[in-house]
Parts: structure tokens; sequence; C-alpha cells
């Protein structure tokens, strides 16, 4: 077994080796940090920074691990005897702040990760394996750090009681191998979807909880300016965010090369994206206000609600609103679904014809609900469905490609773009979208997955 000390041993000569590598081999000055990071290169600086962020992973799993047992010596039976009361702090969430500096919330965070992971004892004195075992090793490899963890445990400790215990184990391995992966914010959607597949009964309850802390708040500063602040459940937050998204999607296009004439506007609109969904709101409230006909833009908005046909039949399980995150339940799909301008999209039902060959040219209505399905949004970053577009893989005019789902793919600017630049391939299915990267990314070209299986466990999505 490793030392304790042993990973940040290595990863100080790791970033060392890094720090000294980055300074100019020539002329180099030595000074204060900021003095040196200055004369780095660009490379170098890239090394750097991760070297550091990976001292500070393994240091953050060592403290977690440390705070654990100051909370454990604080929760004596004997008041006299509590760690934290005798250095005069009244709990161990405040003694762990006040070493590290850090909120409340954070120091409570470290040792509820640390306790999750932690190995136990049996009466008897014999070591057991911690709760979760496969987001401890993780941990202690560095493969993910307190946050992805802190997440991870969090949920499976809420829905432990109802959970089959086989399939938690399996999602938690998942969880942990897609948390190695993706940003943190994509291991959210990966949580949110496994919370849901693994408590079907609490999608409900979570749904009601979330709706009851809705809120909207104005005030209006001392400069003039009226601040609005609202907190939205997915049901009242899917019509606002995909109102406000068409309107800004409208600006967006007519900015993008060749949606405008060949002149371009008269007077350019160098507006920000805040500052149009401002705009975007004002102008919705002053149609609903003076103005009998819809926004044009408005009239293509619509609300896309993907629901399993079992979910739909049974009435039990969870599903989804383009664009959010947070499941729903299956009687608040039902009810949106019978609403204006909201798209029940049924899967596993009776399906139309999605592959149009070389008949059409622009992907239909159809066949962008299934490449939404199928990739989640950008399939390539994640970006928000209201901002990405059904493109051709193989080109429709230089490579005669079909309009075919195999042949789709749903992609925002940015990464359609790039992708072209850079010469990466795109493999597709009905099922699954695959990127190879090209030879100067990655010599071996391993192709890595995209879509919405990068971040939905393979373990949880066969279970269902």
């Amino acid at each position: 077994m490793e030392e304790p000390l042993h990973p940040l041993e290595r990863d100080l000569e790791v970033l060392r080796a890094a720090w000294a590598e980055a300074m100019p081999a020539f002329g180099a000055i030595s000074g204060a940090a900021q003095f040196e990071v200055e004369q780095m290169s660009d490379a170098g600086l890239v090394q750097v920074i991760d070297a550091i962020a990976a001292v500070r992973r393994d240091a953050e799993v060592l403290l977690a691990r440390i705070a654990a047992e100051v909370s454990k010596r604080s929760n004596r039976a004997a008041r006299e005897s509590s760690l934290a009361r005798v250095h005069g702090f009244a709990n161990p969430v405040r003694l762990v702040a006040a070493s590290t500096g850090a909120s409340r919330s954070d120091a409570a965070r470290l040792i509820a990760v640390g306790t999750a992971t932690a190995e136990r004892q049996s009466f008897g004195g014999e070591r057991l394996p911690s709760r979760h075992p496969h987001v401890a090793a993780a941990l202690d490899e560095g493969r993910v750090g307190v946050d992805a963890a802190s997440a991870i445990t969090s949920m499976l400790d809420r829905v432990r009681r109802r959970a089959d215990p086989a399939l938690a184990e399996a999602t938690e391995a998942a969880l942990v191998d897609l948390a190695a992966r993706v940003p943190l914010e994509l291991l959210m959607r990966g949580i949110r979807e496994a919370e849901a597949r693994l408590d079907r009964d609490g999608v409900e309850p979570r749904e009601e909880e979330l709706r009851m802390g809705r809120s909207l708040t104005m005030r209006e500063d001392a400069a003039g300016m009226l601040h609005v602040h609202a907190r939205l459940d997915p049901e009242s937050a899917a019509p606002v965010k995909a109102a406000i998204e068409a309107l800004v999607t409208d600006v967006l296009r007519r900015r993008a090369p060749g949606e405008v004439d060949v002149a371009g506007p008269v007077v350019e609109d160098d507006r920000s994206i805040p500052q149009i969904q401002a705009d975007s709101l004002a102008a919705i409230a002053r149609h609903a206000l003076g103005c009998a006909e819809t926004l044009a833009p408005l009239a293509k908005a619509t609300v896309v609600v993907r629901v399993e046909y079992e979910t739909l039949v049974e009435g039990l399980g969870h599903a989804r609103i383009d664009g959010i995150a947070q499941p729903i339940s299956a009687a608040t799909a039902r009810r949106m679904s019978a609403e204006a301008q909201i798209i029940p999209a049924v899967l596993g039902g009776e399906s139309v014809p999605l592959d149009l060959g070389r008949s059409a040219r622009l992907f239909s209505r159809s066949q962008r609900l299934a490449l939404a399905e199928r990739d989640g949004g950008c399939a390539s970053c994640g970006q928000d469905i209201a901002y990405v577009d059904a493109h051709h893989i193989s080109w429709w005019e230089r490579d005669a490609g079909p309009t075919d789902l195999s042949n789709g793919v749903m992609l925002c600017t940015f990464c359609h773009h790039r992708i072209h630049r850079e010469g990466w391939g795109i493999r597709a299915s009905r099922t699954e979208v695959w990127f190879i990267p090209p030879p100067h990314v990655d010599v071996a070209q391993t192709p890595r997955l995209g879509g919405r299986a990068r971040f939905t466990p393979p373990p949880i999505a066969a279970a269902a």
C-alpha cells in the first residue's frame, strides 16, 4: 500500500520539472512567482497549470481524509473529549473551515466526501471497505476530484434506501468513469439522469420540491436599473427558456455569414448575449401587452418533451425537456404534452420515416427531433439544443451525402467550423455518434464518443 504523502511528493516533482522546462532555456531571470510566470512559454504555462491542478487534486483528497477523521473525533459521546470543542469550535465544520480558510459549505463537503469514501470498521474491529468503493479508489488514484466525488456520493446516499443495490453499484462505477472523462457540468447531467433511473418513485416528490421553490423577485436600484431574479422549476422554465432562446437564435442567425444580404446590416448589432436576452424578454412582454400577432421567431418556438413509451403508459419514471437537464415526472410530461407548442417525443412507440436520402437537402423536423434525442445538444461540446443545427457529415453538394440520420449530426457553430478546419472525422448511427481526431491531435486516431451517450452511463441506459 502506498504511503499517504507519496502522491503529493510525486506531484511536486512533476511541478518542479514542468516549471523549469517552461522557463526560457537562456536568459531566464529568477524572481517572484509573477515575474517567473511572465517568462514562461505558452506550452510550458499549460504544463505548469496541469501540474498544479494535480497537486491541488491530491491535496484535496488527503484533506478530505483528514477532515473526516476530525469529524469522527469531534462527534464523540463525551463533550469534553470532542476534538472540535477542545480547540474552541462548536463543531468540526467550523474547525475545518477555520483551518482551510474555506466556507462552511466547502468544509462540510470535504467532511462528507472523506466520510463517504473512508474504510469502515466492524464491531469486532475488522476493516470493511468504503460505502462507495469505486469513488474511493478513483479519488486515491487521482482520476476524480473532490467536487465530482461529492456530487456522486451525495446522490447515491439520497437514493440508497430505495435503489436496487446491484444497480446502485453499477451506477457508481459508471459515474466514476464518466467523471474521469467529462467536465463537472456534464457529469451533473449524468447524475440527474442516474438518480431518476435509480429512484423512479422519487422523481415526482423532487419535482414538487423544485416547484414549491419557484420565485421571481423585482427591485429597482439607486441607478434606476430593475433587477429581475427568477428561480423556476423545469415545467415553468421550459416555455420561458424556449421563447427567449428563439429570439436570441434569430439574432445570431442574422449575424452569421451567409444569413444576411452581401452588403450586411446598415448598423452593426454589437449586443452581448445577455443584452440580447434582456431585449428579448422586453419584446415578449411588449407583444403580450399590446400586439395581436405573435413575434415571428416565436411562431416556430416549441418545447420538446421526451418520454419513454413505457413511462407514458405506466405513469412511473421520468421524462426530459430539451435544453433542461433536470428530469420531470411522467405526470408532468403528460400535462405538458396537452399544451400548445409542446411536442411530445415518445421513444419506443410508432415512428415516422426519418431517412430521406437525396430527396431533400434540409433535415426535416422529425429528423431534427431524432438527432436531438441521440445527440442531446451539440454532439461535441454539449451546447444547449437551442443553439445547434443539424449538419450533413458527408456534405450534400461536395460528397453527395444523403439526408439521413446516419449522415446527420447536431453541432454548434463553433464546433462545426472547428471540426471542418482541423479535419475531424465523424461516424454516426441512429443511436451513437463518434468523433475521430486528426493525426495531429491523436496519432492513433482513437474514436471519441459524443452525443447524449457521453454523459449517460452505459449500465444505466442498459438497465432502462
